[in-house]
């Protein structure tokens, strides 16, 4: 199983990827006005924006490496690595964004990275 691990973290990378380009992108959007714009054009602000666009189109690939991890390994094993994202995704925001990571994030990020540990050695 442990030969998979590089896809398994790639999935993660993507996820993580996708999620920070949602909220670029979704940041930058401002407020909605359904009722003058309309459902469907919100909508369609909303998925034509850059960001948004490519966080889509980066779950989709991200999606599609872990079906073929999946199809490879039990997902006992691989579905808790996807907690990693949050570790990416909490950095990230933290660094860039400039959102607070206060002790109590920090010490859950820890013990997602310990659990994660334990599930690789398994």
């Amino acid at each position: 199983m442990n030969t998979y691990i590089p896809l398994i973290l790639f999935t993660v990378l993507t996820n993580a990827a996708a999620q920070l380009m949602l909220k670029r992108g979704m940041s930058g959007l401002g407020s909605f006005d359904v009722a003058n714009d309309g459902l469907i054009g919100t909508v369609f602000r909303v998925v034509f924006n850059p960001f948004v666009f490519a966080g889509l189109c980066t779950f989709v690939i991200s999606m599609a490496s872990h079906l073929i991890v999946l199809s490879k390994v039990q997902i006992s094993y691989a579905y808790p690595f996807l907690s990693l994202a949050y570790v990416v995704v909490a950095a990230y925001a933290y660094f860039v964004f400039h959102e607070d990571l206060g002790a109590m994030r920090i010490a859950g990020i820890g013990f997602i990275v310990l659990g994660t540990v334990f599930i690789a050695q398994s």
